[in-house]
């Protein structure tokens, strides 16, 4: 079991490094199915190694100034609050059904990965800035420098998407960085890389919040198996990270969304029978 651990800590790792987000969906069914772990137990498991792993992919990005931390801590706020939410709900439902809602979460993770793998033509956000021609709808706006403008209406919409983000990676263990990435370029008009090192710094963040709540309840949290999950994730981080830059964004989301798809398939066939 040690190394197993480890290595499906990698895989979560390795995930997260690519895309910035989506490893978590791939922990709660390798710790239920590869390490016999509860469900309920796999979800406070996902959170802590999820995000302990994106604090180790934040910090250098941090430091480099990758991170726009204004946007990244209204996002995180938010979230902060939606997660025991999230994580109280998880416990009213059956553990089987939990499972099969969680396969139909990740049936809808591979969905947008797919559809934002084809779209080429928005690398970096198509939220308008105050420069364009004609009425700007925009809820969020950026000026000539690039800052993000934080109206009470782009405010009002981040704190929306950081919630539901919150009360997702409550209920279901996961970070939450499918749903921050695109949010970070659809609506605030965020470069993609600076999307990326953005949601990694949230998801450390929702993280503390999920694991947190999680704990108050008196659940249990194996600390042997997240430590060993988190030892394979950081590897894991580093490679996604490494090969990240050396291959074309649109076939790592499809090779992830494929493996997603295969993934709840397994999950639904489980819980089907279980």
């Amino acid at each position: 079991m040690f190394g197993l651990a480890i290595l499906f800590g990698c895989l979560v790792g390795f995930a997260l490094g690519l895309t910035g987000g989506g490893g978590g969906v791939f922990a709660v069914p390798l710790l239920v199915y590869g390490l016999a772990v509860a469900p309920r137990e796999a979800v406070g498991i996902s959170l802590a190694a999820v995000g302990g792993t994106a604090m180790f992919g934040a910090v250098p990005r941090m430091v480099r100034g990758e991170v726009e931390l204004r946007t990244g801590l209204l996002f995180a706020v938010a979230g902060m609050v939606g997660a025991p939410v999230g994580s109280y709900l998880s416990t009213l439902v059956p553990e089987n059904i939990l499972l099969m809602m969680f396969a139909v979460l990740m049936l809808v993770v591979a969905q947008r990965m797919w559809a934002k793998s084809r779209n080429t033509q928005l690398p970096s956000g198509v939220c308008n800035t105050e420069t364009k021609v004609g009425r700007d709808r925009s809820a969020c706006q950026r000026g000539e420098d690039g800052q993000l403008r934080l109206t009470s209406k782009c405010v009002r919409l981040l704190i929306l998407v950081g919630l539901m983000t919150g009360v997702l990676s409550g209920m279901f263990g996961v970070g939450g960085g499918f749903v921050i990435v695109p949010a970070l370029v659809l609506f605030s008009g965020m470069a993609i890389h600076q999307a990326v090192a953005t949601s990694l710094f949230v998801i450390v963040l929702v993280s503390i919040s999920g694991v947190s709540s999680y704990l108050v309840r008196g659940n249990e949290l194996s600390l042997e198996t997240t430590l060993q999950f988190l030892v394979g994730g950081f590897a894991g981080m580093w490679l996604g990270g490494v090969i990240a830059k050396r291959l074309e964004g649109p076939t790592l989301q499809k090779t992830f969304s494929v493996a997603v798809v295969l993934v709840a398939v397994f999950v639904i066939f489980r819980s089907m029978l279980g």
